[in-house]
């Protein structure tokens, strides 16, 4: 074997090992998970696991950063057509939003809050690096993306940042409200009328008319 492929067969194995992890610290929670039964979950032995990430204080931290490192990718991708929204910027965005919020929605982004909550006292400062990953990389895109539609007279000119941070309060707030903190899964329909209602609100305060100059 090359030393490239044995270097990539660990990278799988690790990557393959924090997976199995989050799956059974979001089945049975920090304290009652094992890591034997995570090892069992991997397919590994529980010596390899030792040998990935040295305790389960370590493994806990690793798993849940990288699964807020998936979530926010697919958030980021949930917001790529805002790059070229096209003729129709409603219809972008609420294309935009509703990927949003089936991402937001989804049992892996409701467990990864739910653990990351719950572990606030043994692990204070998760919290803010699973917020890096997630809420404050997809905002910090959005922004951009807004900016660039504010140079092109297509929203309101204003601070791009609090623009993103209205959209996504908008998407958020209701969804945290309707899931009951993430504890009832939201039906598909009801988060399509979310996403569209949030949108309706967004174009009102912040689109400009098709044509008509910003002014503001």
């Amino acid at each position: 074997m090359t030393q490239a492929k044995a270097g990539r067969g660990r990278i799988d194995k690790r990557e393959a090992i924090l997976d199995a992890a989050f799956t059974v610290f979001a089945r049975r929670g920090y304290n009652q998970a094992c890591v034997q039964e995570i090892a069992d979950e991997a397919d590994v032995a529980k010596p390899t696991v030792y040998n990935h990430l040295t305790d389960k204080e370590t493994l806990f931290r690793e798993a849940v950063e990288a699964a807020a490192d998936a979530v926010g990718a697919q958030c980021l991708d949930a917001i790529e057509r805002l790059r070229d929204p096209g003729a129709d910027l409603p219809a972008a965005l609420t294309d935009s939003a509703r990927r949003l919020l089936r991402v937001c929605a989804s049992e892996h982004a409701r467990a990864l809050r739910s653990l990351t909550y719950a572990q606030l006292a043994a692990f204070p400062d998760l919290v803010d690096s699973v917020q890096s990953r997630t809420s404050r990389r997809v905002a910090e895109a959005l922004g951009d993306r807004f900016a660039r539609l504010m140079l092109a007279g297509r929203l309101r000119t204003t601070d791009p940042a609090g623009a993103a941070e209205q959209f996504l309060a908008l998407l958020t707030g209701p969804l945290e409200s309707r899931s009951r903190l993430g504890a009832r899964k939201v039906p598909a329909a009801e988060l399509r009328a979310l996403a569209d209602s949030a949108v309706d609100t967004f174009v009102r305060a912040y689109a400009t008319p098709v044509g008509a100059p910003d002014l503001t």
